[in-house]
């Protein structure tokens, strides 16, 4: 990166097809987005992830803005030779994805954000209703105190080092039924393990690091957003209530949003297939 900052990349599929950057979850990694098994099936598609600043094998980036992820975004298609493409944000990396969108318009085709949290500051949100006990606990401690909140998620950290799990099991207040299936089922526990596992391998700065970066303005406007974005969501999440959702909907000119009713968090990994469909579709309004 121009700043000094090493960015790692991995990419899948066809290296000739529809590019869609992928931008993971928090805590999480390159590894994290899409099932090996969902980039098998569709191989007109050229998929690459990277790791956030602080994650993986990239370097930190203290004080980034969500903002940030349009720069790395930028420069790293840039380096791949890419002039336009998809983005795909899950959970923690919705916002990401949200952010290219607004910040490069010329570049990016669509926008596909799933689960997203909404702006903290988003006016008529009440950005806690609705939301897990764990998380709103997390989110709290980090606003009020964030050194204890570091030292936390370092030993947090070390615990999901050694057993990933632990990470699904600390949430579990906030799964849904549904969500309990997805994640115990053998492709998507191995991704997510690996995912955690890997996210975390150095250190817990990238996870503290998106946290406050998540709870702090984010460096844009939704409302500002010119291309299309397919926003979607499940009615009973309780890691990014529904009420973000309604507000992201609002806000956001060309959204196009989609509810399903009775799907939690990680419902958002089996809607990729459709997702994906909608993504790489070249319809002639999206200019």
């Amino acid at each position: 990166m121009r700043d000094g900052r090493r960015l790692a990349f991995e990419e899948w599929g066809d290296p000739d097809g529809t590019p869609v950057v992928l931008l993971h979850g928090t805590p999480g990694c390159r590894l994290g987005v899409v099932p090996h098994d969902m980039i098998e099936a569709r191989p007109g598609v050229r998929f690459i992830a990277y790791d956030r600043p602080g994650y993986g094998d990239s370097d930190r980036g203290p004080g980034r803005r969500v903002a940030q992820a349009a720069r790395d975004v930028a420069a790293l298609a840039d380096a791949l030779g890419l002039d336009r493409f998809a983005v795909l944000g899950r959970s923690g990396g919705a916002p990401h994805a949200l952010a290219c969108a607004a910040l490069l318009p010329t570049r990016v085709r669509r926008a596909a954000v799933l689960a997203s949290l909404a702006p903290p500051a988003g006016e008529g949100l009440k950005w806690f209703e609705g939301m897990a006990a764990s998380n709103v606990e997390e989110f709290t401690r980090a606003l009020t105190d964030p050194v204890d909140f570091a030292d936390r998620l370092a030993s947090r950290a070390a615990e999901i080092r050694a057993d990933p799990a632990q990470l699904l099991a600390s949430v579990r207040d906030g799964l849904t039924d549904s969500d309990r299936r997805i994640v115990s089922a053998p492709a998507m526990s191995d991704m997510l393990l690996r995912n955690y596992r890997e996210a975390l391998r150095t250190s817990a700065y990238g996870w503290l690091d998106d946290t406050l970066a998540l709870l702090s303005h984010w460096g844009f406007d939704p409302a500002r957003i010119t291309r299309p974005v397919l926003l979607w969501h499940g009615a009973e999440d309780t890691f990014s209530p529904v009420g973000h959702f309604e507000w992201l909907a609002r806000h956001i000119p060309r959204a196009r949003p989609v509810l399903e009713p009775e799907a939690g968090h990680f419902s958002a990994l089996e809607a990729l297939p459709d997702v994906l469909d909608w993504l790489c579709a070249t319809p002639r309004t999206d200019g």
